[in-house]
């Protein structure tokens, strides 16, 4: 059980940098090179790659090489609706999101 916890607590991690979540919510849609995330997050591009290695890691995202580039994009379907859950919960619960004083690192 506790590695269990232990896979999840590994898993969340890949959700819990502000970058991160920029090319989640940049790629939940579309298939996109590191150029073009870079270009649309207003990033710097060894930033942006060492998290999308990160997240490809975790097995959020995965890579397809097409010619010189590499395409990024959600693993599959259900990494999508986790986003789009997230988004749903967030709205339910922002405003004591925004005021909480008792996040612990």
């Amino acid at each position: 059980m506790n590695n269990n916890v232990d896979l999840k607590v590994e898993f969340l991690h890949g959700f819990s940098h502000k970058t991160r979540i920029q090319i989640l919510e940049c790629i939940k849609d579309k298939e996109k090179t590191v150029s073009e995330i870079v270009n649309e997050i207003d990033g710097n591009q060894s930033n942006i790659s060492q998290h999308l290695a990160c997240l490809k890691g975790c097995g959020i995202i995965v890579g397809r090489q097409e010619g010189k580039y590499v395409y990024y994009g959600l693993r599959n379907q259900q990494i999508r609706e986790l986003l789009n859950m997230f988004d749903s919960v967030l709205n339910d619960i922002e405003d004591d999101v925004a005021t909480c004083e008792n996040h612990i690192s």
